[in-house]
């Protein structure tokens, strides 16, 4: 059975656009592990919600951990934790 995340992204201040550019880099990684991007969407203005919300389509729980742990991911921990001010993943399935 197919793995279908939602991906939840807030910025840390000031580091919008460094977070979008990090996303690119790793999210690009993920047809690598089977999976892909389905759907990417950037919150647009100030406020609390997530910058980003993705959701991601990976074979299985195997899949996502080799993307976790993708060493070129793993190389760019540096960037995410300058980025990155808080990340959610929730498990979901498609309704429509």
């Amino acid at each position: 059975m197919t793995l279908e995340l939602c991906v939840l992204l807030w910025a840390s201040d000031g580091n919008d656009d460094a977070l979008s550019r990090y996303e690119d880099t790793v999210l690009a990684l993920v047809p690598e592990h089977g999976g892909r991007v389905v759907s990417r969407v950037r919150r647009i203005g100030d406020g609390d919600a997530p910058l980003e919300v993705q959701v991601i389509q990976l074979p299985d729980d195997a899949a996502l951990q080799a993307y976790l742990t993708d060493p070129r991911r793993v190389a760019l921990a540096h960037v995410h934790r300058e980025a990155v001010a808080r990340t959610e993943l929730i498990r979901v399935e498609t309704l429509v």
